[in-house]
């Protein structure tokens, strides 16, 4: 397959773009700015990736802006190309979040789960209505609606790791918040499958089957290292130290499950926490 990759450069974009090359597909990167003209000519499938990362800096007015515009005006753009082109891939994988879902306890939560109010909910509906356009010029569209990533390169795990190897990790706030994790290799290896299953489209989970509270991630995390974790980080000293972001990001849950994906076929290399934080760690 030829296929164009937006965010290549990023945690997910570097590891898919190597994978995808070694099994013989061939990788064109697209930059952020879909403004000039795109020629899909022989492009099989398109994987939009990019967007502001949510998770650096201190959330203020502009940082906001700048999630939400990164999100939705590359996203709409790309989609108006792709519906206006002649020659149309038959896939377009367009990043999302399980951040859609919002704050939601306990509750299991699977793909026919409503949205929820609050700034992330809202920008992750804005963003999937943003490939309206693909969507109405036939092209099978698939939101993924992505959890934490667990890789050493980047992501969640590598902002908790210094502290955690110091013997300084905890719980953070009540440790009762899901946390709906998937590992570097399994969020690969999912785009890769729905590349090419084609019954899957609209939105599709990309979570391990097994999401855990804080209490138990933090418990694995340390027993994996071989280190302590009794020093816990407060509500409040979170909400201090990160403002918004933290009930937002940090002390929010969602107990997502990948129902699509293990309803069509997927076989996850990680499904269990402590298998796949062993891996990480070993790599």
């Amino acid at each position: 397959m030829k296929i164009y990759l937006s965010g290549s450069h990023g945690l997910v974009g570097t590891a898919l773009k190597k994978t995808l090359i070694d099994k013989g597909h061939v990788v064109v990167g697209l930059g952020r700015d879909f403004s000039e003209p795109i020629q899909f000519e022989g492009v099989d499938a398109v994987i939009h990736l990019a967007g502001e990362n949510i998770a650096e800096g201190r959330w203020n007015a502009a940082k906001k802006e700048r999630i939400k515009m990164s999100r939705l005006t590359g996203t709409r753009l790309l989609s108006e190309q792709l519906a206006a082109s002649e020659h149309k891939p038959s896939v377009y994988i367009s990043a999302s979040a399980t951040g859609f879902y919002g704050d939601t306890g306990s509750e299991v939560i699977t793909e026919n789960s409503p949205s929820s109010q609050g700034f992330l909910p809202e920008v992750c509906v804005e963003w999937e209505k943003s490939t309206e356009a693909a969507e109405q010029a036939g092209i099978r569209t698939v939101h993924i609606r992505t959890g934490i990533v667990l890789s050493k390169q980047g992501g969640a795990l590598k902002k908790m790791l210094p502290p955690f190897l110091l013997g300084g990790g905890g719980i953070l706030g009540s440790g009762k918040q899901y946390m709906s994790w998937i590992s570097l290799d399994d969020m690969v290896g999912s785009i890769q499958f729905i590349l090419e299953e084609n019954s899957l489209a609209g939105p599709v989970n990309l979570t391990a089957p097994n999401p855990v509270d804080n209490k138990e991630f933090t418990e694995v995390l340390g027993k994996v290292i071989k280190r302590p974790t009794i020093l816990p980080l407060p509500s409040f000293v979170a909400k201090i130290l990160f403002g918004e972001m933290a009930d937002a990001i940090l002390l929010s849950g969602t107990q997502v499950i990948p129902e699509k994906l293990k309803n069509a076929g997927y076989t996850f290399k990680h499904a269990e926490l402590k298998d796949a934080l062993t891996d990480v760690m070993r790599g």
